[in-house]
Formats: structure tokens, sequence, C-alpha cells
């Protein structure tokens, strides 16, 4: 039996589903919903049927984009010689955030986990080395510091360099703002080895 009734509860279920959504704050958003207008909800709910059906990979850095080729590798403006390895569309917009980069993206869509059944075969590796011709200098891997990220980041390096191109790696340490105190071994032992010369 449910307080709200079948739709308010099936509402309820849809919006636990999605990630760090407790039961909680799945019953604040869909009472959210409720207290807004039909043609608000209709909108949203537009919103999110279009954004799937629009739902492309660019055919050439394999991000998510609504058209064949993205809007970043389509800017004659970013440096070609470059390419930066990510494993989630997520990243390109934390990097893209930065302002630093202004290179290439390719995105992976994961990170090698025999643990979890996913091998290279199972990423976007082939298409990041079909990529790599003459104009490219630099293959800069941003994949993230855990155990899976390091994994692929040492595939990529072994089949990239025999090519003739530099790998490099994101370097991992202290955060800024962060104390050293806080900071746990490993964060700190990765410091220590990437450390700059002033």
């Amino acid at each position: 039996m449910s307080v709200y009734g079948a739709s308010v509860t099936k509402l309820i279920e849809a919006f636990e589903q999605l990630p760090s959504i407790g039961h909680k704050s799945a019953e604040r958003l869909a009472f959210f919903l409720m207290h807004r207008s039909e043609a608000d909800v209709e909108a949203f709910a537009e919103a999110i049927v279009s954004a799937r059906r629009g739902l492309k990979f660019c055919t050439v850095c394999q991000n998510m984009s609504d058209k064949d080729v993205c809007d970043v590798c389509s800017n004659t403006a970013r440096d070609t010689s470059l390419i930066c390895v990510v494993e989630d569309p997520r990243d390109v917009l934390a990097m893209e955030r930065s302002r630093e980069f202004r290179g290439l993206y390719h995105v992976l869509h994961g990170a090698i986990s025999p643990m979890n059944g996913v091998g290279p075969d199972d990423l976007r590796i082939a298409e990041l080395l079909a990529r790599l011709n003459e104009g490219v200098t630099e293959v800069i891997v941003a994949t993230n510091p855990n155990v899976e990220g390091e994994a692929t980041a040492m595939y990529l390096a072994r089949l990239i360099k025999p090519l003739g191109i530099k790998v490099t790696r994101i370097a991992h340490g202290v955060p800024v703002g962060g104390d050293l105190e806080y900071a746990d071994d490993v964060t700190l032992a990765m410091a220590l080895q990437h450390r700059v010369t002033l």
C-alpha cells in the first residue's frame, strides 16, 4: 500500500535510481515536480527524452555530442598535436573548466578493470590509436588516480610510446587549498614523486 498513490510512488522510485539520490531526496524531487505547472513538467520530461534521443558519440573523440563531430573536434583553433585521454565525458568538462588545455580529447568510456570484467577491448582504445597520425606529438593521459586509472595509463603508454609519440601523465598530489596533515599516504607519495622545480 502506498501513502502517496501508485503514480507518485513510481516517480519517487524512478528518482531513487539516479546516482546519489536517496529516498528523502527522491521524495523532495517528486514533490517539487508535483507543485510545478503541467507545462513545466512536460518541458522537463521532453528535455530528458530529447537529450536521450539526440545522444551521439563524436566520431573523432568519442565524447557525447548532438552532432557527428563535436564542437571541440571541429574547432580549428584547437591544437591538433595534443590529445588528452580521459575516462568519461564528464572529465572533458572538468578539463575544459581549467581553461589550460587547448588541444583535443579522446574519451575511453571507462578504465581497464579485470575485477569488473572490463578489458582493453571494451574501451575506445582502437579509435584512439587510429587518430595517432604524424601531426600528434603528445598524448596526455588524464585517467583517474586509482588502480584502474593507473593500469589504463600504463597500458596506453606501452601502446603509444613505440609510435614515437610523447606520452605524459597528469600530475597527482596535494590539492590546492589542502592541508598536508589531512592528506593520505598515497597522495603524499604521489606529490613527492611528481614534484617540480621552483
